[in-house]
């Protein structure tokens, strides 16, 4: 059932991948669709289908928007659901830009995999941010899980071990294994002391290891500069904040200890988070973001 589903034409791909980022309950900081709306404005991409929102959004949970135009007439922007088509020299990608739908998410989640086979998709790939117990003054670790055993073992991902509320991601992972598409998740923590978007590093880690994942090539120095402001805006801000500022330097401190007993290295007798840390932030923030509900 592709209810509200619009063609508006037939992209003709080499080897696509599908890659989805959703506002809203998976998007902490927007970092994850402002990597999507990256590959959208990189790969030059056009849309080529939208989703009629009516389909699939609660507007009173999610308004459409109010906005003048020159001034005068009014016109309103409504929420979107939108796939593009963009190239990149290895391989062609299909983007799904959109908000978190609130009704019919299994209709929603077998309309996104009618259009990765209608496109012949070999993989979906979702970005997604998370509020997390981080320093921004470190670098951003992504961790990714997969539906795949195969898969996670191919690629050095955690397999996720979470039970509990999910978002429209989890769902649409749910939807890929049940039809035999290959499906891997990517988060990036966002420090939750400094939540307000835009968050660059978390969208630079993001596309950084989406590219190494799929084997694109992307130059991100731009993202690096705009990370670089973005640090030293959040300095300023703090700099007379000594409640902040120790705090940030005990997260620091727990940061540098992980990496180094990743290392090999021990710095003293207390217990260093594992490996398996992030996916409990994601599971403690999926957790509390239910309770809100």
């Amino acid at each position: 059932m592709d209810e509200g589903l619009v063609w508006e034409q037939r992209p003709d791909l080499r080897d696509p991948l599908l890659v989805a980022a959703f506002e809203g309950w998976n998007d902490a900081g927007d970092a994850a669709t402002a990597a999507a709306e990256w590959l959208v404005q990189r790969s030059q991409a056009e849309r080529f289908a939208s989703v009629d929102s009516d389909s699939h959004v609660d507007y009173q949970s999610r308004r459409p928007r109010v906005e003048l135009v020159n001034g005068v007439a009014r016109s309103i922007t409504w929420p979107t659901h939108d796939y593009y088509a963009g190239s990149f020299a290895e391989r062609d990608l299909v983007v799904l830009r959109a908000v978190e739908p609130n009704i019919r998410w299994r209709e929603y989640c077998e309309t996104v995999m009618s259009v990765a086979a209608a496109t012949r998709c070999s993989m979906v790939v979702t970005f997604g941010a998370l509020l997390g117990d981080v320093p921004h003054t470190r670098r951003v670790r992504v961790t990714g899980t997969a539906t795949d055993p195969e898969l996670v073992g191919s690629l050095g991902l955690v397999p996720s071990r979470y039970e509990g509320p999910t978002g429209i991601v989890g769902v649409l992972h749910d939807a890929c294994r049940a039809a035999g598409m290959k499906s891997v998740s990517l988060w990036a923590p966002v420090p939750h002391y400094i939540a307000s978007p835009p968050n660059p590093p978390a969208t630079r880690a993001l596309l950084e290891r989406f590219g190494a994942l799929t084997g694109l090539s992307f130059d991100l120095a731009g993202l690096e500069q705009l990370a670089d402001v973005w640090r030293a805006q959040v300095d300023r801000a703090i700099a007379d904040n000594d409640e902040v500022k120790t705090y940030v330097r005990e997260l620091e401190a727990r940061v540098d200890e992980q990496a180094a007993e990743e290392q090999g290295v021990v710095l003293g007798e207390d217990t260093v988070p594992d490996v398996d840390d992030f996916v409990d932030e994601v599971e403690r923030f999926l957790r509390e973001q239910g309770d809100n509900q």
